[in-house]
């Protein structure tokens, strides 16, 4: 599975590498009643135009808070009309809509809100998106295509996470393989631009980090989620450990640890950006289209949805305005703010960041902060001794 969320400027995802079967599930508008935004929406190499997208946010996450209402961090969320605080999958099973393209699907999908903050002014305002585009993606050496035995659907009760919103830096060398890089690696932003390339960000150049140059067609935010599972546990404590990246990301091996493959879904430093999904799919609807909608001579090959018989796609109209549910935090999250949404300042890094919850929320004088200031000054005191005592040493 790959996240795209798409800019408020029209943009096209391309997916680089040749698959057997996979299609999309497009999510243009968001679940929770927000302020109509006018966008574009495109996917592949077909665009779909949308009216009017609604900006969906809501402080509530069923996976990391369950119960917790509000919890850490402002959400923009897509799929079923049954996602709460306290979600499960039969709770899902039981929405009477998706603001996602297939009925069968009554997942939902939620990530990261992404706020700009005015250098002048030192307030934040959230930034429009042009909706999520799911890639439902058939990789890795466990595809039929591939030798493998086949992809397995999505058991009921099943959710992953990818991401990491305490990350402020990179940690990793690119290519080393390793399931924490890996992670990593699994948070792109991609500059889309019409001009030349600048500074390194062409229209195909992705990285983990925002983009330290302009981009006239706006951002590009991609997450890829873990397409291995254990095969026995439907979570875990952490809710990553249950789950694992192909051995090349976007191709490749499943882990021995986690043998068994599924369908692949496509802060200041834009490193702590991270999505959830929580299954609410019908299995055999799933499990029909991962084997049966894959032949390449047809329509079913090249992704496009409605060909698999399957899958029952929804007119543009129920998308655009149907499916609704009221917020159920009261609070102020959108136009211009003093403060991000909760409990949430600024930490620039490298270091990871601070979480803190309401209840305990601190500022600048408090006990975390002055753990964080003294953690930062630690750090940079051993940056600048280990050279002079390098230097000591060799002195001697």
């Amino acid at each position: 599975m790959k996240f795209t969320i798409l800019p408020a400027l029209i943009a096209v995802a391309f997916d680089s590498l040749p698959v057997n079967a996979w299609f999309r599930v497009p999510c243009t508008t968001p679940l929770v009643q927000g302020t109509d935004l006018t966008s574009y929406y495109a996917s592949y190499v077909k665009a779909y135009l949308f009216n009017t997208i609604h900006d969906s946010l809501e402080r509530i996450d069923p996976i990391i808070s369950p119960g917790m209402i509000p919890s850490n961090h402002v959400h923009t969320v897509h799929g079923a009309n049954g996602f709460a605080s306290n979600s499960t999958y039969d709770t899902l099973r039981l929405s009477t809509c998706s603001s996602c393209l297939v009925a069968q699907d009554m997942s939902n999908y939620w990530f990261a809100k992404l706020y700009f903050r005015d250098p002048k002014t030192k307030k934040f305002e959230p930034v429009p998106d042009g909706g999520l585009l799911v890639y439902y993606e058939n990789r890795g050496d466990g595809d039929v295509s591939n030798g493998g035995a086949g992809l397995k659907a999505f058991p009921p009760g099943f959710i992953m996470i990818s991401g990491d919103p305490t990350r402020r830096s990179r940690k990793y060398s690119t290519g080393q393989g390793s399931q924490a890089e890996l992670a990593e690696r699994a948070v792109e932003w991609e500059c889309l631009r019409y001009t030349s390339s600048t500074a390194g960000y062409s229209s195909v150049d992705n990285g983990p980090g925002f983009p330290n140059t302009d981009c006239e067609s706006g951002l590009n935010a991609r997450i890829h989620m873990p397409a291995c599972w254990d095969g026995v546990n439907l979570d875990s404590p952490d809710h990553v450990s249950h789950t694992a990246f192909l051995s090349g990301l976007d191709n490749g091996a499943c882990p021995s640890t986690h043998p068994v493959p599924l369908m692949k879904l496509l802060d200041p430093t834009g490193f702590s950006w991270h999505a959830d999904f929580q299954n609410g799919w019908d299995t055999e609807a799933l499990q029909n289209a991962i084997d049966k909608c894959n032949n390449p001579n047809d329509p079913t090959g090249t992704g496009i949805t409605e060909a698999c018989s399957f899958l029952t796609v929804q007119s543009n109209a129920t998308l655009a305005g149907e499916c609704k549910i009221t917020p159920q935090v009261n609070e102020t999250i959108d136009g211009v703010l003093d403060r991000l949404p909760g409990c949430n300042p600024l930490q620039d890094g490298p270091q990871d960041a601070i979480l803190q919850t309401d209840a305990k929320c601190s500022d600048m004088t408090s006990a975390a902060y002055r753990r964080l200031r003294f953690r930062i000054f630690r750090d940079i005191l051993v940056g600048l001794a280990l050279p002079l005592v390098w230097a000591m040493l060799l002195a001697l």
